[in-house]
């Protein structure tokens, strides 16, 4: 019984985290993280604007918030999809078609990641060290891939790693602009090309 009313608050707390979280990713969406307000923000969580700053001092910890749990979500599906890089351009191909479910987030992510190249900018640090993960991700996969033969022989593994990341990139920019883009094609053309010896899988003779 103790236990439980000590999991109460906690619970409660973490619940109205969640919903502000939920409502911030929301209103960046719509007006860019810049002209989102907390006002907004705590309405759309149903509190009041003195309510969401006891659990979050200010925009910059909301920002951090809710690029922290796109990460989670998308480090979850990446887990459950890709055991090996044999399965990484079907992963790709269906995490684009996901991002382009909700192009608003797709266009907040570009956006931030541009202004955070500024130093001084509250997510420069978390992007900066998302690219250099990511990068890292796709390197170790395409060593192993080099040891095998399987990786176009006019790249090296970094390189190939900073290049899919720029290509996903690029791709997702390009449909926001032109949203009859076809983009999982090309992803799909471009893992043919950088890793030619590895079959998809499913492939059958």
């Amino acid at each position: 019984m103790t236990q439980a009313r000590a999991r109460g608050p906690y619970t409660k707390t973490a619940a109205r985290r969640a919903e502000i979280v939920r409502a911030a990713r929301e209103s960046f969406a719509e007006h860019g993280f810049t002209k989102a307000s907390l006002r907004d923000i705590a309405e759309r969580a149903g509190i009041t604007h003195a309510g969401l700053l006891h659990h979050f001092r200010n925009k910059d910890d909301l920002l951090a918030a809710v690029l922290a749990e796109r990460d989670i979500e998308e480090r979850r599906y990446a887990e459950s999809r890709v055991p090996d890089m044999d399965h990484l351009a079907p992963y790709l191909g269906d995490m684009l078609r996901h991002h382009q479910e909700a192009p608003e987030l797709m266009r907040l992510w570009i956006e931030l990641a541009a202004a955070a190249s500024r130093p001084e900018h509250p997510a420069h640090g978390y992007f900066a060290e998302r690219y250099a993960w990511g990068r890292d991700r796709f390197a170790q996969g395409m060593r192993g891939k080099a040891r095998r033969g399987e990786l176009h022989p006019a790249l090296a593994p970094d390189e190939a790693a900073t290049v899919l990341q720029a290509v996903l990139n690029g791709l997702q920019l390009q449909w926001l602009l032109d949203q009859d883009l076809d983009i999982v094609g090309p992803i799909r053309a471009f893992m043919r090309v950088t890793l030619p010896q590895a079959a998809e899988p499913g492939d059958g003779p």
